[in-house]
């Protein structure tokens, strides 16, 4: 695993140090490392997002209607 070193503002890092205090981690290291695992997926799901849409751009049309759309979007994002 690599390690870092990085710095924090005063209300992250009290708020960083009672996550761990509340045990919902079990130090800062696991709690940045899940922040980070969550950024990731939103990314991706964004990424997803907007091929689709620049997807449908180019092609202008398509056979699926809204409610079809959304249902797919809706799949995509709940992973």
């Amino acid at each position: 695993m690599a390690r870092q070193s990085i710095s924090f503002t005063e209300p992250n890092d009290k708020w960083l140090k009672s996550q761990v205090e509340n045990q919902e981690y079990s130090s800062k290291s696991e709690l940045v490392n899940d922040l980070v695992r969550q950024a990731r997926k939103q990314q991706a799901q964004i990424d997803w997002i907007r091929t689709k849409l620049e997807k449908a751009e180019k092609s202008g049309f398509t056979n699926y209607g809204k409610h079809e759309i959304l249902k797919q979007s809706k799949a995509v994002l709940s992973g």
